[in-house]
């Protein structure tokens, strides 16, 4: 019997590829009920050759599949479900690593609760660590925001948790693979995939566990998304929430405060990402220089996504105390002042 799949997708990742998989490998044994799959997509700097020394050295360990030309990280992932045997999926990304104890600690979950989706914190894995980064606490994120090492059956409590951290990444929430069914998988030729995606993973869970232990080293490198942005991936960012703002709507958290003041915030998050790069590749700091057809594309993104309008989310950061949320918000948003 499987409990657990643990889905790798590589690309070209090589100088990271080993310290990866190592992590899960020792952590399992041979008859532990655990599948590590590891799937090449298309990689050009010879990931491939070491995959097939790793499986020799891990005889039975690895399950190695592969993609003929390079499908991006949707497609990989996507490839990897429907590979999948376990009942609980964990992703994994190949320049990450697991903590020593994760998989026990996991195990040790699912076998007292059983939960549908467990969530858990991570570090950041810098190169060269500086006492700047650990004055932001990057020895410890947290990816939820709620009760802790208890079994919650509560919907909407997972989605507003989810959404109030931001932390919306597919390796810190471990889900039944029954969840995903077949007609939920990454969008491909999309980015901010995973910002589409584990909300609606969540929205159907009926159980969760928040366990507030780091166990993913989240490798910080200097050609994430995030610090190579392009017009395509703002406009990505700024919408990647629609697709959980129609399907809310369609469930009794559509009107849950918590869940609204979250997904509004989120969208607010997106908006600002978004419209920071568009004025920033225009040579501005002021988001009414924006070019305006795409500043009013990121605006409509957001107001379609949101369930509070700008002017309510305005005021919901007055009354939460949030003065610098607010003035941010209204500064990227760079329409008319709002009341």
């Amino acid at each position: 019997m499987v409990w657990l799949s643990i889905l790798v997708p590589v690309y070209n990742v090589q100088p990271y590829l080993y310290e990866c998989l190592a992590s899960v490998v020792e952590q399992v044994g041979e008859d532990e009920g655990v599948q590590i799959l590891v799937l090449d997509d298309g990689s050009s700097d010879g990931c491939g050759a070491l995959l097939q020394e790793l499986s020799q050295r891990w005889p039975g360990r690895l399950q190695l599949l592969q993609h003929p030309r390079n499908g991006g990280l949707s497609a990989a992932r996507n490839t990897l479900i429907d590979a999948a045997q376990g009942d609980y999926l964990w992703f994994l990304d190949s320049d990450d690593k697991l903590l020593p104890g994760a998989i026990q600690g996991l195990g040790a979950i699912v076998q007292a609760h059983a939960p549908d989706v467990v969530l858990c914190d991570f570090c950041v894995w810098r190169a060269r660590p500086q006492l700047k980064h650990r004055l932001r606490g990057e020895r410890h994120r947290r990816s939820f925001e709620g009760p802790a090492r208890q079994l919650v059956q509560d919907r909407c409590a997972l989605l507003a948790g989810m959404l109030t951290t931001g932390e919306l990444h597919a390796w810190s929430k471990i889900s039944r693979r029954a969840l995903w069914g077949e007609d939920l998988r990454f969008p491909q030729g999309r980015y901010f995939e995973d910002m589409t995606t584990m909300p609606l993973m969540a929205l159907r869970a009926q159980s969760f566990y928040y366990e507030p232990r780091p166990w993913v080293a989240y490798r910080q490198r200097g050609n994430s998304i995030l610090s190579s942005m392009s017009l395509p991936k703002a406009l990505d960012q700024s919408a990647a929430l629609l697709p959980l703002a129609q399907a809310l709507r369609l469930t009794p958290c559509h009107a849950h405060a918590g869940v609204q003041l979250a997904l509004a915030q989120q969208a607010a998050r997106s908006l600002i990402g978004a419209m920071r790069y568009v004025c920033q590749s225009q040579g501005s700091i002021d988001a009414s220089e924006a070019p305006s057809s795409v500043a009013e594309h990121i605006r409509r993104n957001f107001c379609e996504i949101s369930p509070l309008a700008p002017e309510a989310l305005a005021r919901a950061y007055l009354l939460c105390g949030w003065w610098l949320r607010r003035q941010r918000f209204l500064r990227w948003y760079g329409a008319q002042p709002l009341p």
